[in-house]
């Protein structure tokens, strides 16, 4: 993760200053408050601000006037509820806002949730760092024979370092074209007197997607544990896993008690189709089903097995 001295000052003197408040906080949040979180190998994901808690959950679900006398068993008991009966509201009353920097290809698969509030650097006005992802050896693999959006074996050798040279003489080469026609220094003055710069505009189209971006992301609880439960789902593409991974770290740290229904509801459980649902019932009478007589899919009947652990 690449932060200059200007923006660990910055993150300093945020982290310095506090505000009186009479709403609800959360100690273990305000602790990860603007600390960067570091993603690949140039990213990070920080928590900017934040509106309730895990009693705001309860209050709505309630709708009560404040913040209640029941018991901590109770109150995750309800949210335990809510978590498994797939209610959504009460989770929508709070908020939380990240930045994010991360690359373009990431950006672009993360842009698909449409349930946030973005704004995002623009290359129109700034100009972007020169800065791109480079996959770790291990992260660098062949496509997958057998699932279009996968990957395969990991590349070795000869093969891995070729790519891995591809991918960044590729990545500095395109940003050198693209600082060419910019023509502008530190201070956007021209680099070369005689020659007029490009539009910023259009001289960002030549950089690759590896070339890294910045946002702010706002969203609700309910909507940021949809895509959590998508992204950092084992299946997920490596890259935005691994943000969702560390989003994670924030939501355990700000609501503990939707973290762990969440953790039990969600992340770590199955859903049964209709069909699947009656094979189960099937195999709990003794018989013994196989998928011919089964009437479900091949693929269907994988997905089955592997949720069984069969």
């Amino acid at each position: 993760m690449s932060l200059t001295p200007d923006q660990h000052a910055e993150i300093a003197a945020l982290r310095d200053h506090s505000s009186p408040t009479r709403r609800a906080t959360v100690p273990a949040l305000e602790v990860m408050l603007y600390e960067a979180l570091p993603v690949l190998d140039h990213g990070f994901v920080r928590v900017i601000d934040y509106m309730g808690d895990d009693g705001a959950v309860v209050q709505a679900a309630r709708v009560s006037y404040g913040r209640g006398t029941r018991k901590t068993s109770e109150d995750a008991g309800l949210i335990r509820y809510l978590m498994r009966h797939r209610h959504s509201t009460p989770f929508e009353m709070c908020e939380i806002k990240y930045h994010v920097k991360l690359p373009i290809f990431v950006a672009r698969q993360w842009i698909r949730h449409r349930t946030a509030n973005v704004n995002e650097i623009s290359a129109r006005y700034s100009i972007l760092d020169r800065e791109f992802y480079l996959p770790a050896p291990e992260n660098l693999a062949a496509q997958s024979a057998v699932n279009r959006q996968g990957r395969g074996a990991v590349l070795e050798g000869e093969a891995a370092a070729q790519v891995l040279d591809l991918l960044r003489s590729d990545a500095m080469r395109t940003y050198d074209s693209y600082a060419w026609m910019l023509n502008e220094d530190a201070d956007g003055e021209p680099v070369d007197p005689s020659r007029p710069g490009l539009a910023r505009e259009l001289a960002r189209m030549n950089l690759t997607l590896n070339t890294y971006t910045q946002w702010y992301w706002k969203t609700d609880l309910h909507n940021l544990l949809n895509f959590l439960s998508l992204r950092a789902d084992s299946h997920a593409q490596y890259e935005i896993r691994v943000y969702a991974e560390a989003m994670l770290e924030s939501v355990k740290a700000w609501v503990p008690l939707c973290w762990q229904a969440f953790a039990d509801h969600r992340l770590g459980a199955v859903t049964f189709s209709a069909g699947m649902l009656a094979v189960l019932r099937r195999m709990l009478a003794g018989e013994a089903v196989e998928q011919p007589g089964s009437g479900l899919s091949k693929r269907e009947w994988a997905e089955f097995m592997t949720a069984l652990g069969r």
